[in-house]
């Protein structure tokens, strides 16, 4: 692979990183839009981690666990593999359930006012003309 075709394609990462930064982002001003009205009690519990960021682990979750389950319906493997894809696939499922969990306390304690989040916004600098000139330089040179 060229040099310019893995330039490319970073860039291209890059861009559909930045739209789903962009959508847990959104997630989250719409969810905190929703509980504005919520009086946050005193002591109230800040969450490192936002709703919309749980929603995007779960969503991968989701694509993992959606993945994993062919391979242990496989006619070619060996019982080895069925085995390891199979005790893989139980661990995702827990993790998924243990996080949807966590995400439906977040929530309700958030309603009461116990618990809160923020929009983290990401400052992903290599999209950011401003932030990184070299790079968009770069682009303006190689699409003349």
């Amino acid at each position: 692979m060229a040099d310019a075709e893995i330039a490319a394609n970073k860039r291209t990462i890059d861009s559909h990183n930045q739209k789903r930064n962009d959508a847990i982002e959104r997630i989250d001003e719409e969810l905190l839009a929703t509980l504005a009205g919520v009086k946050r009690e005193p002591g109230a519990r800040l969450s490192s981690e936002s709703a919309g960021a749980m929603i995007d682990r779960l969503s991968i979750l989701s694509l993992k666990i959606h993945h994993m389950r062919p391979q242990i319906a496989r006619k070619d493997a060996g019982r080895e593999h069925v085995e390891v894809c199979q005790a893989k696939l139980e661990r995702l499922a827990e993790q998924r359930a243990d996080l949807a969990a966590c995400l439906d306390r977040l929530l309700d304690e958030t309603a009461r006012g116990e618990s809160y989040f923020k929009v983290y916004r990401q400052f992903k600098m290599y999209n950011d003309p401003k932030l990184n000139p070299a790079l968009y330089n770069e682009k303006r040179t190689v699409r003349r």
